[in-house]
């Protein structure tokens, strides 16, 4: 018996004109999937986030502001209140460059976000200055070259002054596991773990 050229022959499995005709089906269907995500993604309109109010304290003054809830402390300090004695480091909560004291404890402002410190008293470095004068542990990193470039500086101070606020007795060790959290690209760790001793012993009065 004759075979018609669409029947498969068992011996040599699927035939040339249905494996051309199952490609044609694949084609279309692949195409027609492809239009649909096209159609889909074009009718998808994307919506900027809600911004929404938001009082910060900072050094003492408050400012009124429209935040997108993404929005990090550093960036509403920086970009939107304009303090930038706070440093943008490496963004996720190594570095410490971005130091601040969040009701006295230093905090990562990369790694907070600005609405989660509404209500909370926030210190930058700025707001350690007292008048035109600098503060204490400003002043110790001064007169003790606690700083090369200088960029980690503010963060090094923010965390130094939160170790001092905790109000105990600081020796050499507890200051280098208290400032393990603020890298210095410099190296100038000798020098800044001095000048938190200067600056404990002037505080103390000593």
């Amino acid at each position: 018996m004759k075979r018609k050229p669409d029947d498969k022959d068992p011996n040599r499995g699927i035939t040339r004109r249905s494996f051309i005709r199952g490609v044609g089906v694949s084609a279309a269907a692949a195409a027609a999937a492809s239009g649909a995500l096209s159609s889909l993604a074009e009718a998808k309109e994307v919506k900027t986030e809600e911004m929404q109010k938001l009082t910060l304290k900072v050094n003492g003054s408050s400012h009124r502001l429209l935040v997108e809830p993404r929005w990090s402390l550093l960036f509403v300090l920086r970009e939107k209140i304009g303090l930038t004695g706070t440093k943008v480091g490496c963004e996720r909560g190594e570095c410490g460059a971005c130091t601040v004291m969040i009701n006295g404890v230093p905090r990562y402002a990369c790694m907070t976000l600005a609405l989660e410190a509404e209500g909370e008293e926030i210190t930058t470095v700025e707001g350690l200055m007292e008048g035109e004068e600098l503060g204490t542990v400003q002043q110790a990193f001064l007169e003790n070259d606690a700083f090369q470039c200088g960029y980690c500086t503010p963060g090094q101070i923010m965390a130094a002054e939160g170790l001092l606020r905790a109000g105990v007795p600081l020796t050499v060790g507890e200051i280098q596991k208290g400032m393990s959290g603020n890298l210095c690209r410099c190296g100038a760790y000798a020098h800044i773990f001095r000048a938190v001793e200067a600056a404990a012993k002037a505080r103390s009065g000593k």
